[in-house]
């Protein structure tokens, strides 16, 4: 049975928050103060306050709103000001929800100590993350003292030891605090996790970073979260199991950055096992390699048990390795599952045999005397019960409306992946996220495709509210120029990947680096950066090749610090990357992003439509694409005094009919055909 969110008991009274939000945007409003107080200094915008009154009265009639809020718009304070107004008037906690960690540090750490300091109200603010990125003292203590052995490996205590003595002064437990290299396996064996945790029981719970965390979480008035955590929340809500909920009851939610929306939920409310999980879950019990394990006591039982675990193991090779033979017929890392019982399905009643066993073996130890064992070992039955129940869903294919697939990746191809994937995720949406019971703002720079919500709206099941589509508040007249090639190959051609090299080096020269140029391929991207590698170092500007050993980050350091250096990137650099200034003055398209048609989530979705009377292409690929496409565009203007060159390698946009759906799905500029 599918439970909706929120239960509302309040007594309909006047709200407040409209006109308190509208008090605060007003000609005196406290943001003139933000300067003085080490924000940014206030700049007036007309879509600011309309985006912050739609907000505030969606949430005073619970309805829901998406929005879509153009960069600089300012949304962030748009939906934080009626958010804490409303959170303060519920008497209930507010989630926000970010997709990316760079926009989480900018809530927690920039607007919203900026609105604590310069709002006529007192709020809370808390940060929400998974269980999984806190450390558990007691495991801690466990393995750094007498229990080295549930280590996979000796080599690792040094690691332990010294995160045992940074626990000692640590602020919040969090592993992003941890400031020294470890071996992060290691993380696996000391941190928080569902099922190894006793709770009030537990002699370190007065001390547990997680549960003092929770605690901010069920007091706060404000909580940001992120999408993971916050869609895992939603599928244990949904399935009524509230003792197993993360966040606490909150009385309404805004989504940001929600384009990826679908794709986030498709994730987390489907299904995923890997070979090496399964793995790692054995071994914790018993490595017969090393001699390790949970499982490595004397006794009979025990050792019957440490039996069983590596029979299991022998019969987890040979199930992936039938997994790995079916997906070797197949030239693709990523194959599609259309038949159930693709191979024979040996593993899953032999974890259930485990599962068994290892409760009836709990049953018996001396809690007082094992307790650590106890629930080191009911973590690993939920791991079990966990693997059982995915894998046997996998091959049987029982999960109704949904796409199967295998991946195959990391060295040699050995680690093997499964999926499954809901298809109906609007329809879901509908049912737990949008059915009115609570008010959902969504926002992102991005959400319109030519001006309209509806391809959006309609693929993630948007219900009970409006909708609105805000103007940039750019002067892309003046601050933008695109240009497009109209002799360009096609992307398909066998000379295009030549003439696009010729392309972005005259564009490079144009603006004198200080580029992006965006690829939908790494195979792609590393034969344009082999070829132009010697053009780069002949004008003297560094180059930037992502998958070249830099993170992200690293990478966005260095373009920042030298104005005119370019980097190539793929999908991670075409949306949440926020560089404004000189050093972005160029950004290169080098092909429209659709996505690969081949991939078995977009073949499914698009067979899903075209079986309901839909096209496939003009109702899914291209909208999709052009959201993309804006992502990437997008990258280049991020303040008033920003200006630069939009360059598009792909003349499809002007030789295919559904070319101009791209550009009248962005604010208008001068085009120049070249």
């Amino acid at each position: 049975m599918i439970m909706p969110l929120g239960e509302s008991t309040e007594l309909e009274v006047q709200s407040g928050i409209v006109p308190s939000t509208e008090a605060f945007f007003s000609d005196s409003t406290p943001l003139l103060k933000s300067a003085e107080l080490g924000g940014p200094a206030y700049e007036r915008r007309p879509q600011q306050e309309e985006m912050a009154r739609k907000v505030a009265a969606a949430f005073a009639e619970k309805k829901n709103l998406c929005v879509e809020a153009p960069t600089g718009v300012g949304k962030s304070f748009a939906y934080l000001v009626p958010a804490i107004y409303c959170a303060l008037e519920l008497r209930k906690p507010l989630v926000v929800s970010t997709e990316t960690i760079s926009l989480q540090e900018q809530l927690v750490e920039k607007d919203l100590p900026l609105l604590q300091k310069i709002m006529d109200v007192q709020f809370s603010v808390a940060l929400a993350k998974g269980r999984g990125n806190y450390i558990c003292r007691r495991r801690l203590a466990l393995i750094a003292g007498e229990h080295s052995e549930y280590l996979p490996a000796d080599s690792m205590r040094s690691d332990v030891e010294k995160i045992a003595l940074w626990a000692e002064k640590a602020l919040e437990g969090s592993r992003s605090e941890i400031d020294f290299p470890f071996d992060p396996q290691c993380w696996d064996y000391i941190c928080s996790e569902t099922g190894n945790c006793s709770k009030p029981k537990c002699a370190y719970f007065k001390r547990c970073f997680y549960w003092r965390a929770r605690k901010k979480w069920d007091t706060a008035d404000i909580i940001v979260s992120n999408h993971a955590l916050f869609f895992t929340d939603l599928k244990i809500k949904s399935s009524e199991n509230l003792e197993m909920s993360l966040l606490p009851v909150y009385g309404a939610l805004v989504l940001d950055e929600s384009h990826t929306l679908e794709d986030e939920a498709a994730q987390h409310l489907g299904l995923h096992v890997s070979s090496s999980g399964v793995r790692l879950c054995l071994k914790r019990l018993f490595d017969p390699q090393r001699g390790k394990g949970l499982l490595m006591r004397s006794g009979e039982e025990e050792l019957k048990l440490r039996g069983q675990v590596a029979e299991l193991m022998d019969a987890t090779e040979i199930f992936f390795e039938k997994v790995r033979d079916f997906a070797a017929g197949y030239q693709d890392n990523v194959i599609r599952i259309k038949q159930p019982d693709f191979i024979t399905d040996i593993l899953s009643e032999k974890i259930g045999h485990l599962e068994h066993r290892l409760n009836e073996y709990l049953k018996e130890l001396d809690e007082d005397e094992d307790d650590n064992l106890s629930q080191e070992l009911s973590a690993m039955l939920l791991r079990c019960e966990y693997y059982r129940l995915a894998i046997s869903d996998f091959v049987a294919m029982r999960l109704d409306d949904h796409v199967y697939w295998i991946e195959k990746g990391g060295r040699s191809e050995m680690n093997i992946q499964l999926y499954a994937a809901p298809l109906n995720v609007g329809e879901i949406l509908r049912k737990i996220l949008f059915n009115g019971e609570l008010p959902v703002v969504l926002t992102s720079a991005t959400l319109s495709v030519a001006g309209k919500l509806d391809y959006y709206r309609n693929r993630i099941g948007f219900d009970n509210g409006t909708e609105d589509v805000l103007d940039t508040p750019f002067d892309y007249e003046n601050q933008v120029k695109i240009y497009i090639p109209k002799s360009m190959p096609l992307p398909d051609e066998e000379n295009y990947l030549g003439s696009a090299c010729d392309e972005i080096e005259n564009y490079i020269k144009m603006t004198h680096g200080k580029a992006f140029v965006l690829f939908t391929s790494y195979d792609t991207m590393k034969r344009s950066s082999e070829r132009l590698r010697g053009f780069f170092e002949d004008l003297g500007i560094t180059l930037l090749v992502q998958g070249e050993g830099k993170n992200r980050s690293d990478m966005l350091n260095e373009f920042k610090h030298d104005i005119d250096s370019v980097i190539f990137g793929v999908t991670s650099f075409w949306m949440g990357v926020d560089v404004p200034g000189e050093s972005l003055s160029n950004v290169i398209i080098t092909k429209l992003p659709f996505a690969v048609p081949t991939h078995p989530l977009v073949q499914a979705r698009s067979e899903k439509i075209e079986r309901e009377g839909g096209r496939a292409f003009m109702d899914y690929s291209l909208p999709e694409a052009v959201l993309r496409f804006r992502q990437g565009v997008g990258r280049l203007i991020r303040k008033k005094t920003d200006k630069g060159i939009i360059v598009i390698l792909d003349r499809r946009i002007i030789s295919k009919r559904y070319g101009k759906t791209f550009i009248n799905s962005l604010p208008k500029c001068p085009v120049e055909i070249v």
